[in-house]
């Protein structure tokens, strides 16, 4: 007999050699490579060579895809137009879906059936991903979009592009340890849709358009939203006791806390909690950070025991809050970030492609008369 798994928990759905996890002693790779080592050492544009390609790169294969992506940045002035076409009030990731779903008409017929015009399709997805964001932020409030600038690296030219100021370097290298650390996770809701819809050979427009969508749910990408509505909801560092202990006898979620994978604290929550501390004085203080961690401080003792910890979630949100970036752009910044690895699973689902098609298990009635019009109830 089958057996029924719902939400497909712990199911192999594909074989990659993209990134590890090992959910009970807290630890990720990508490539075989340990993501604390990643976030110390890398660029995000060496981070997507890694992912893409294997391997990292060698100082002229880094400046040829860094090349190669700056020149990807610039918009077509069909998308623009789009862009500016989109309700002013529509969420940020909806007109990033809309907008992704869009790319592969205007990028010409490039074909997908060879690791060269598969390498193109990705550059020019990851490159043009810094670009459209901010031109959805600064339409939506009534400002010019600005140009990419292909002087400046990835993180730096999206905060130019999304405020019209040149950043403090302390904020860009943040912004790059968060990309890096949200670049790749495995077989999560979002890659899975990638995939699902690339084995149908559907252009990978369709693909990553589905894997937006799914970001967009708050269970997945939208939770880090949620996350800083909930600490502006305790307000102050002496209200987390008497917050946390109502929600305790109410038996209700903390948001940023759990997740499918870790049974103990997410790594890349440890990262950006230290991030969350180094550039205080730039922009909004310490004090969402200084809530959560008070939080985090009740709540382990009480939750760790049933595998209840931190996740990425629990301290991005807080991070993007304090370099400045508005809060309904947390998500598009997540996807900003893991187009990289939606890229490189769409590139490995190609190469040993077998379109998805599980089962299902049928609970509905058998053999059930059919009923003329004239005799139905």
């Amino acid at each position: 007999m089958i057996e029924y798994i719902p939400g497909l928990e712990r199911v192999p759905a594909a074989e990659s050699s993209l990134s590890f996890i090992d959910g009970e002693k807290g630890i990720l790779e990508y490539r075989g490579i340990r993501i604390e080592d990643l976030a110390e050492n890398c660029t995000f544009d060496e981070v997507c060579f890694l992912l893409l390609e294997g391997r990292l790169p060698t100082a002229s294969g880094l400046d040829e895809f860094t090349r190669r992506e700056r020149e990807a940045r610039q918009l077509d002035p069909y998308m623009v137009d789009l862009i500016r076409c989109l309700p002013k009030d529509a969420h940020p990731m909806a007109k990033l879906q809309t907008c992704v779903s869009a790319m592969g008409m205007w990028m010409g017929p490039l074909g997908m059936y060879n690791d060269e015009t598969r390498m193109e399709w990705a550059i020019r997805f990851i490159g043009r991903f810094p670009s459209i964001i901010p031109a959805i932020h600064r339409t939506s409030v009534g400002r010019d979009i600005v140009e990419p600038d292909v002087t400046l690296g990835r993180s730096s030219d999206f905060l130019r592009m999304l405020t019209g100021e040149a950043p403090d370097p302390r904020i860009a290298n943040t912004l790059n340890v968060a990309l890096i650390l949200h670049a790749e996770h495995a077989m999560n809701a979002s890659t899975f849709a990638t995939r699902v819809v690339a084995s149908t050979e559907s252009e990978p427009g369709a693909a990553i358009a589905a894997a937006v969508g799914s970001l967009a749910g708050p269970l997945h990408g939208g939770a880090n939203e949620r996350v800083i509505g909930m600490l502006e909801e305790i307000g102050s560092v002496e209200a987390v006791q008497p917050w946390f202990e109502k929600k305790m006898a109410n038996q209700e979620r903390i948001m940023g806390m759990g997740h499918r994978v870790y049974s103990t604290k997410d790594p890349r929550a440890t990262i950006l909690q230290g991030l969350c501390h180094k550039i205080p004085e730039v922009k909004s203080g310490t004090r969402l950070c200084d809530i959560a961690m008070e939080l985090e401080r009740l709540a382990v003792p009480e939750l760790g025991r049933n595998g209840i910890y931190p996740n990425v979630d629990f301290y991005s949100g807080i991070l993007y809050h304090q370099i400045g970036i508005p809060t309904d752009l947390f998500t598009s910044v997540f996807a900003l970030a893991r187009i990289a690895g939606w890229m490189a699973h769409w590139m490995e689902q190609m190469r040993r492609n077998r379109i998805f098609r599980p089962t299902q298990i049928y609970k509905g009635p058998r053999d059930v008369p059919f009923t003329p019009m004239d005799r139905r109830g």
